[in-house]
């Protein structure tokens, strides 16, 4: 190691990209338009330029969730309609996924949901202590390889993170269909301080909550094995 102290510092380097592809097909002429005239509108503020409060993105709202890579928005969607006095913020890099919950969000007329077109971690560094009252991952990228696992979003400071970010009573889903990433999450999410399982048998992990919403990516059924659903509440 260098002694000068001029020598100029290593480069910091943010955490590993979690997800694969950033645009696989031309973007809809509808959703293209969408960028321009909707997402200005519904764009979580800029996480590099400080703090997020949740509360100036939606003054009224009673409580909020936050959707860890959303996919097409389908899910996302569907919960903001049925709990509008919820504020849904949607964390997606894949940008036709991201097109997809714009016009989703604008044929529903949605007003309580706010999207970021980027890693969620940025925004998730951004929000303060005890602001969330939900936090949902649903089907992540598997990562199969093993010398690819860390590239899983789910890791020890992930994990952490979100605890520090859930209100006391606050709610983790995980949802997998694939079983090394369902055994993966739970060792982490477990020996995490301030998460606990909720499940008591099998049923919990292997049926559908009650307010679980079906998209069309769950029913190719890509994965190894039907969905885990993996609850848990911050203590």
């Amino acid at each position: 190691m260098s002694s000068d102290p001029d020598a100029p510092s290593p480069p910091t380097r943010g955490p590993l990209r979690s997800f694969g592809r950033i645009k696989s097909r031309a973007l809809k002429p509808r959703q293209a338009a969408l960028f321009d005239t909707l997402l200005p509108a519904v764009a979580v503020p800029d996480p590099a330029a400080g703090p997020i409060d949740p509360a100036t993105l939606m003054p009224e709202a009673r409580a909020v969730w936050l959707e860890i890579g959303f996919g097409g928005g389908e899910h996302l969607a569907e919960q903001a309609a049925r709990h509008p006095d919820t504020l849904m913020i949607g964390c997606e890099p894949f940008l036709n996924g991201v097109g997809s919950a714009l016009r989703h969000i604008d044929e529903r007329g949605l007003k309580n949901v706010r999207i970021h077109a980027d890693d969620a971690r940025a925004v998730m560094a951004a929000l303060p202590d005890a602001s969330l009252d939900r936090v949902m991952i649903l089907f992540p990228d598997p990562w199969h390889k093993a010398r690819h696992n860390k590239r899983r979003l789910v890791q020890d400071e992930l994990a952490v993170e979100i605890v520090r970010l859930l209100k006391p009573g606050g709610r983790l889903r995980f949802v997998t269909d694939w079983k090394d990433y369902a055994d993966w999450a739970l060792e982490r999410f477990e020996r995490t301080p301030g998460l606990e399982w909720t499940a008591d048998r099998a049923d919990d992990w292997r049926e559908a909550p009650a307010d679980h919403v079906v998209t069309r990516y769950e029913e190719k059924k890509l994965g190894d094995t039907p969905p885990i659903f993996l609850d848990f509440i911050r203590t």
